[in-house]
């Protein structure tokens, strides 16, 4: 069994409007919550082999929130995940080593959530479990979902993966206080 782990950046400051959509850094919370997710992905033994992350600067901050990860992974920033549809996401993993056991995808909204969905599939939608039904709802920044996934990587589809868990930061009491 493979795992993949498909990381939203955490929140997004537009303070300043001379700012490209691409230059957007974190904001306070955002900053804050990426930090509380990243313990909680050390405290679930959540270690990436591989991780592939938009090039944008809040995607950036939001795994550099993530420093240091365990085994040292390989780290991709890839210009193609900005902003990137499900489909484009879904080739990204598609190209992914096949010894890589664990992958983390840190993007953008609304591929992750679009991503998310497809990898359930209609079947996993439908489950009636609690963490579909809220991946279902909605994808908030900083949320986390975690899927195992039977097939290769270059072999990943639809309905391909099968949800774990899913987690925002508002989950956690240190967030939501």
């Amino acid at each position: 069994m493979r795992q993949l782990l498909l990381l939203r950046h955490a929140k997004s400051s537009w303070d300043d409007p001379s700012l490209s959509d691409h230059s957007r850094p974190l904001n306070a919370r955002g900053r804050m919550a990426a930090a509380v997710m990243a313990e909680q992905m050390r405290e679930l033994g959540l270690v990436p082999d591989v991780v592939l992350v938009s090039s944008s600067r809040r995607t950036l901050q939001t795994l550099e929130a993530l420093q240091p990860i365990e085994g040292s992974p390989i780290v991709e920033v890839m210009d193609a995940l900005y902003l990137a549809p499900w489909p484009r996401l879904l080739e990204a993993l598609q190209h992914v080593p096949e010894t890589a056991r664990s992958v983390l995808l840190v993007g953008h909204n609304p591929g992750m959530h679009e991503l998310g969905l497809a990898l359930m599939g209609p079947a996993g939608v439908t489950t009636g479990s609690p963490h579909a039904r809220r991946l279902a709802e909605g994808y908030p920044t900083g949320a986390l979902a975690e899927f195992t996934v039977a097939a290769a990587w270059s072999q990943l589809t639809e309905g391909s993966g099968r949800l774990v868990r899913f987690l925002a930061p508002r989950d956690l009491p240190e967030v939501a206080a």
